[in-house]
């Protein structure tokens, strides 16, 4: 379900190479996040960006049941981002730095996520995954790990979990491997850069259908840093709930220990008992034998 949102807006906002405009072919799902009618290129983009945050991540249950409780979409909505300020030649006003002046330091992206441990709202996941005002990326690279994600979104969508089609995603399996293998020798793939978290997280998830469709080739293993940028993150209420799980297991444990301790103590209390009832015995027959 996650692809199957990033196909739809590649396929109903669009940019016109020929008039040099954005467009929307369907924009049922995108006017709501319209800045008046969208009547402008920018207005557009920032549409589509905020459709992708509300469908990930704008309610607990969004979070839980379409993201999966999966942070590591934001470098893909970032992508997605980069990719379309990309597309048209304008340095000053489609610049990511003037993106984020614009649009996300505004109210659309400050609705409130703390159902998502470490986040406060949509600007919050967006400032503690990337930075947007100092971006690595030039455009012909943008346009490259666009190209590989816009391959990995298709063979998501179109496979049905039939282990027996995995065959007919075998090309662009392998077109993913070629271009993956390209980006992964990039000058850009350095250690706490956004080129590098997203092509973890592009790793990540063709690791994720392989397993699936194991006839599917294998990634050139990157550098270990990839398994701590995808530690991702869980939701308030999982945190919660293992929290109280750690609490209730320490007084369970407690519990157990008290019990054990009240148990011996008990069987201690009745060997004295005991014995004192012998000798107390001992005494009266030794009266007895005395008169």
């Amino acid at each position: 379900q996650v692809f199957n949102n990033f196909i739809y807006v590649m396929k109903n906002l669009e940019y016109d190479s020929n008039n040099k405009k954005y467009q929307f072919k369907e924009d049922t799902h995108f006017k709501k996040y319209c800045t008046g009618d969208c009547d402008n290129d920018l207005d557009k983009i920032n549409a589509g960006c905020l459709y992708f945050f509300n469908a990930f991540f704008g309610s607990s249950d969004l979070f839980n049941s379409v993201a999966k409780g999966n942070i590591n979409i934001v470098d893909y909505i970032i992508l997605w981002l980069n990719y379309m300020l990309s597309l048209k030649e304008n340095q000053a006003k489609n610049s990511l730095n003037h993106f984020y002046t614009t649009f996300i330091n505004n109210e659309g992206y400050k609705n409130t996520i703390n159902y998502i441990e470490g986040y406060n709202n949509y600007k919050g996941l967006i400032d503690k995954n990337h930075n947007l005002k100092n971006t690595d990326m030039d455009s012909n690279i943008i346009s490259e790990l666009y190209d590989a994600f816009k391959l990995l979104c298709e063979m998501y969508s179109e496979f049905d979990g039939s282990t027996s089609n995995c065959t007919k995603y075998s090309g662009k399996a392998d077109n993913f491997v070629e271009k993956y293998n390209k980006l992964n020798k990039n000058s850009n793939n350095t250690d706490d850069s956004s080129y590098k978290q997203i092509l973890c997280t592009l790793s990540s998830d063709y690791d994720n259908l392989k397993n699936k469709c194991r006839s599917f080739r294998s990634l050139p293993e990157i550098t270990k840093k990839c398994s701590a940028q995808m530690s991702g993150v869980t939701s308030s209420s999982s945190s919660i709930a293992n929290k109280l799980f750690i609490v209730l297991s320490i007084f369970g444990a407690i519990g157990i220990f008290l019990g054990i301790s009240y148990k011996y103590s008990l069987f201690g209390f009745r060997k004295r008992f005991k014995k004192q009832q012998i000798r107390e015995k001992i005494k009266n027959i030794k009266k007895k034998i005395n008169q």
